[in-house]
């Protein structure tokens, strides 16, 4: 790779398995990238936890080797800024010299589901408008968890920060500042832009305890002087407000602008989109974070996902399966691959199970499961538009994304075009936000300008016939075991 004298942005991301730091340039050049898997995860019955000073030490390492292999390529004062993605849910209870009081409580931790339940009911108790279907996976019940559980250790709690905010105030020696994305789960209401007064008044946590809730990518202040000389880049690197995991991968796929959605493939299938209200869903199906630019973006995370490869497929060869795939579709098989009890989304039914065609072989069986998360697709875009919502343009990303007959079999199933950009990690999105306020205009200028398109999928006719017909079996299916009306 040659030198570049084009402005370089450093997008980090601190993820479940491990932190992946990259550097890109304003016209979506990758230059350099580093990562650092996680050995350190502590898993004890309903406990899942982190530890943030062991984050940071790997961190650190990853910044100075990005710097280092900066420098073959340009001056490091091209670095313009760096922002910062992480896990949702996720909280970390912080003293008066923001040193963790604990490990961090992943949103996987599931210690706090009688919080969870207690925090819906406090969200409605007061004005209905403040209502938060929490589960498990939000911060806000393992801050009372926590409180309930070690109250000796309360008077210690000066701060309660997520992954993004502990990054971004080490870097800064900022603390105390959020942004709209990384709030949603501590139950920040984001169409009133303010904490609710049922966390103070029937929850009794202190105010002191909630950070300031700003936009993502607006610039919060520079690279400190200390962390400038451990890993060797400039101080003048501007640091700017970060986002979930989620929406960064959502910015990185390209689904930024009004009527973009975006659906990933990974061990679960999450769809999400732009908006311009936010989607009130009655049945708690569809959750809403904020757009940078103050948008919305509305999504939903099935149970049901790509975790049956792994499961089902993990010694076989993906490349002859998806060959042979190529072959048989589309197929009249109908599979719902749902590899636990319980569905989420697209429809939410307690007591779900997932179905397989009988006496079919292993090729047959990748094929038809394929076909089965395309339908689920097709019906969650279906559910969103019956919310008067228009669904322009489909982006995607995820490892099923990776697989071309998956993506022509989305695209018939769908019967829309689908978009797929060369990179799409949580780490760009982060390293476009960082762009989006610091030397573009705005989120959508930064992506459209970031961005490199890898794939353009369209339907055919006689493929989009097919799987209409057997779409509906699948929904007619669901219909008959009661788990949609």
């Amino acid at each position: 790779m040659g030198s570049t004298k084009e402005a370089v942005f450093i997008g980090i991301d601190i993820g479940t398995q491990g932190i992946r730091v990259i550097a890109i340039t304003e016209t979506g050049t990758l230059l350099t990238s580093d990562n650092h898997h996680f050995s350190f995860i502590t898993y004890q019955n309903l406990q899942i936890e982190q530890s943030p000073t062991l984050w940071w030490s790997c961190l650190v390492n990853s910044l100075k080797k990005v710097s280092d292999n900066l420098k073959k390529f340009i001056s490091l004062e091209q670095i313009v800024s760096l922002s910062v993605t992480s896990t949702s849910g996720t909280v970390i209870p912080l003293d008066q010299n923001y040193q963790p009081i604990s490990n961090a409580f992943m949103y996987s931790d599931k210690r706090s589901y009688k919080e969870a339940e207690f925090c819906k009911q406090s969200s409605m108790s007061i004005n209905k408008d403040d209502y938060t279907p929490f589960n498990t996976s939000f911060g806000l019940p393992k801050i009372v968890w926590f409180t309930n559980k070690f109250p000796e250790k309360a008077d210690s709690i000066h701060l309660w920060c997520n992954p993004t905010d502990y990054i971004i105030g080490k870097l800064t020696d900022i603390w105390g500042i959020t942004d709209y994305t990384n709030s949603l789960k501590m139950g920040y209401n984001l169409v009133k832009e303010k904490w609710p007064s049922y966390i103070f008044d029937i929850l009794k946590l202190p105010n002191s305890w909630f950070p300031q809730v700003v936009h993502p990518g607006k610039v919060l202040g520079y690279l400190s002087p200390k962390i400038s000389a451990i890993t060797g880049l400039p101080n003048k690197i501007k640091v700017v407000a970060g986002l979930t995991d989620g929406c960064a991968s959502q910015i990185a796929s390209g689904a930024v602008s009004l009527g973009d959605w975006n659906t990933t493939i990974g061990t679960t299938m999450v769809v999400k989109g732009v908006t311009y209200r936010p989607i009130e869903d009655p049945y708690g199906r569809i959750y809403n974070h904020k757009h940078p630019s103050g948008y919305w973006m509305p999504g939903g995370a099935s149970n049901t996902g790509a975790d049956w490869i792994s499961k089902d497929f993990s010694n076989e060869n993906l490349h002859y399966l998806n060959e042979v795939a190529k072959k048989l579709i589309p197929t009249s098989w109908i599979s719902y691959p749902l590899q636990q009890k319980g569905e989420r989304f697209p429809f939410i039914y307690n007591n779900a199970q997932g179905f397989d065609p009988h006496n079919v072989s292993k090729e047959e069986l990748y094929t038809a499961r394929i076909e089965g998360i395309a339908y689920l697709e097709r019906l969650s875009y279906e559910i969103i538009e019956k919310f008067s919502v228009d669904v322009k343009t489909i982006y995607t990303a995820g490892g099923g994304s990776n697989s071309d007959v998956w993506l022509a079999v989305r695209s018939n199933v769908l019967q829309k075009p689908i978009y797929k950009m060369k990179y799409v990690e949580a780490a760009i999105g982060a390293a476009i936000v960082a762009a989006s306020q610091t030397y573009y205009k705005n989120i959508e200028q930064a992506a459209k300008q970031m961005l490199k398109l890898e794939k353009y999928i369209e339907p055919s006719y006689y493929m989009m016939e097919k799987y209409e017909e057997n779409y509906q079996r699948f929904v007619n299916i669901l219909k008959t075991k009661g788990y949609i009306s």
